[in-house]
């Protein structure tokens, strides 16, 4: 029931004159300057009086899935804390989808749609409590076109011709597909998942299973209980023809926790050798950082029909048993699966550490990119880890078209190449090399993780905590490789006094402090140096100019030798 009022109307004048407009440019756009936002970007990505005045707790989100008609139908609760006085809050949901009603206290109340954002009218909320409402809503959910590039409902047939349903929003948002306040700073403290399906499907989702049991007109409802914060586009739905198979994974500290594997029933066997490597990266991930973070509703891959998403406790799997990406990608002599070390990765850094806004989302990628990287040397060798991470320099990943975080505030996802993924994991790799102290470094890594686990962090909250904790000036790094498209330039020259090389360098960046080590020399026994943004020489001592090389499989560099 959609209803308006002139007092609520003269609300919504005074809140949009608030409101960034398209002329006005958000926080870090000095970088992004030829980038204009519409008002609907700003209502999206900003943290606003209408979202900062509450805080969600829980949602108990209740749909009914219909394929035959690609249709959807449901309602969730929404329980919140009131973090000020107020008597409007902001939530999102498509405009593809109609809101029927919003029941508080078993009352409609007002509100009004703008773009995404919907308004909504409350009676006064005093700071300090806790209440909620009830949204209820239908209709045809968008459609995802390039999955899970692009956000929306997957509406497939399996092998058999079974119907195949999935979704994945990253970038896009829960909003595609479930009224929520949309915004990656706010995660309920746990969630329900209702969903309602025909009885001849299986439906996974988040957490553990609670309850299945059946409804009207052949269909049969699945009750999946989250108990971890979750962030909203990792909440998912898998519908199709699954069978689960488990198995038992062992902590370093004798605890254990189940794995929970769901794939199609005419790939079991072919999943229960594939997923035997599951265990080995957990192993490595725990010794690298901690347990599994959510580890009470235990870990789970889906198989999809797209590749694979780091959906919280039921990853999206749809690399179909493959080595690498899709066959490929990593190393010819290398034979671990892509899709599930990256997405496992996210349950730490994306699901577990997460970001608050989209600009930022190179914490969630660039770290879990580099621990594939980390996977390789802790099953392999430091040299499989460099011979991994060159994939990404010789294949040109890396692009350097924009700064790897984009401006604030509009849910910013244009990023133009991918950058925070592999940019940002030689960033990484980089930063590892400059402290030149591995110890140090696993250390930090692994702090880190600890500290900010089940949080959320800013690019600042990072740079800080590494800058802070060793001898490098780590900030002019960080600023010159996060905050500017180009890399860090070595101007150099070389010379040959007698038996000595003199090495002459520059570093020609942006960032005006930037000072970095390096190892040059000869690669059997390279020598450290410190280089600055000005001109200097340093005497390598006897080194022949032949054997002269700079370590850029250490570095993230450009080189440029001049006379």
């Amino acid at each position: 029931m959609k209803t308006t009022s002139f007092l609520f109307f003269i609300c919504m004048l005074y809140y949009l004159a608030s409101c960034q407009t398209m002329t006005e440019l958000p926080r870090n756009t000095i970088y992004h300057q030829e980038e204009t936002f519409s008002e609907a970007d700003t209502l999206r990505g900003k943290l606003s009086p209408a979202r900062t005045c509450y805080d969600v707790r829980f949602y108990d989100l209740k749909v009914d899935v219909y394929p035959d008609t690609k249709t959807i139908a449901g309602e969730v609760d929404i329980v919140f804390t009131a973090t000020q006085d107020f008597e409007r809050l902001q939530i999102d949901l498509y405009e593809n989808l109609e809101i029927d009603s919003i029941i508080y206290q078993g009352t409609p109340v007002l509100f009004q749609r703008r773009f995404q954002a919907v308004f909504v009218q409350l009676p006064p909320i005093k700071k300090g409590s806790t209440d909620q409402f009830t949204v209820y809503y239908h209709g045809a959910p968008t459609v995802s076109n390039n999955p899970p590039w692009s956000g929306g409902f997957i509406w497939a047939k399996d092998q058999r011709g079974t119907d195949w349903v999935t979704v994945a929003c990253e970038g896009d948002g829960a909003s595609i597909w479930w009224p929520n306040k949309d915004h990656l700073s706010d995660e309920p403290d746990s969630m329900m998942i209702r969903i309602t399906v025909p009885d001849n499907l299986y439906c996974v989702a988040n957490g553990n299973l609670k309850n299945t049991y059946p409804v009207d007109n052949n269909r049969r409802r699945f009750d999946w209980q989250v108990s971890y914060p979750i962030n909203n586009y990792n909440v998912t739905v898998n519908i199709g023809d699954y069978v689960n198979f488990s198995e038992t994974y062992v902590a370093a500290d004798k605890t254990t926790m189940p794995l929970d594997y769901y794939v199609l029933s005419y790939n079991l066997e072919k999943a229960k050798e594939h997923f035997k490597q599951v265990n080995g990266i957990l192993k490595c991930f725990e010794m690298l950082m901690d347990k599994y973070p959510f580890w009470d509703d235990g870990y789970g891959l889906v198989e999809t029909p797209y590749l694979g998403m780091e959906h919280q406790g039921a990853i999206a799997y749809g690399n179909r048993y493959m080595r690498g990406y899709k066959g490929g990608m990593i190393p010819a002599d290398m034979d671990w699966d892509y899709i599930i070390v990256h997405e496992t990765g996210h349950e730490y850094f994306g699901n577990s550490i997460s970001c608050n806004d989209h600009a930022e989302m190179w914490i969630h990628e660039s770290f879990t990119t580099y621990l594939e990287a980390l996977y390789v040397e802790c099953s392999a060798s430091y040299e499989d880890y460099l011979r991994y991470l060159q994939v990404f320099r010789s294949k040109a990943y890396i692009k350097n078209r924009k700064p790897i975080v984009g401006p604030l505030d509009v849910n910013y996802t244009e990023f133009g190449s991918s950058d925070h993924y592999f940019k940002g994991s030689w960033v990484l790799h980089t930063i590892r090399h400059a402290i030149g102290d591995d110890d140090l470094w696993f250390e930090l890594f692994r702090d880190f993780y600890r500290h900010f686990s089940m949080n959320h962090v800013d690019t600042k909250m990072v740079i800080d905590w590494f800058d802070q904790r060793t001898k490098i000036k780590l900030t002019p790094i960080f600023r010159q490789y996060l905050f500017h498209p180009s890399v860090p330039k070595l101007q150099y020259s070389l010379e040959q006094k007698g038996k000595d090389l003199i090495l002459t360098h520059e570093w020609i960046v942006n960032e005006t402090k930037f000072e970095m080590p390096l190892l040059v020399g000869n690669p059997n026994k390279y020598q450290r140096i410190n280089i600055q943004n000005k001109k200097g020489t340093s005497n390598l001592g006897r080194i022949e100019l032949a054997d002269f090389e700079i370590a850029t499989d250490r570095f993230l560099i450009d080189l440029e030798e001049v006379e």
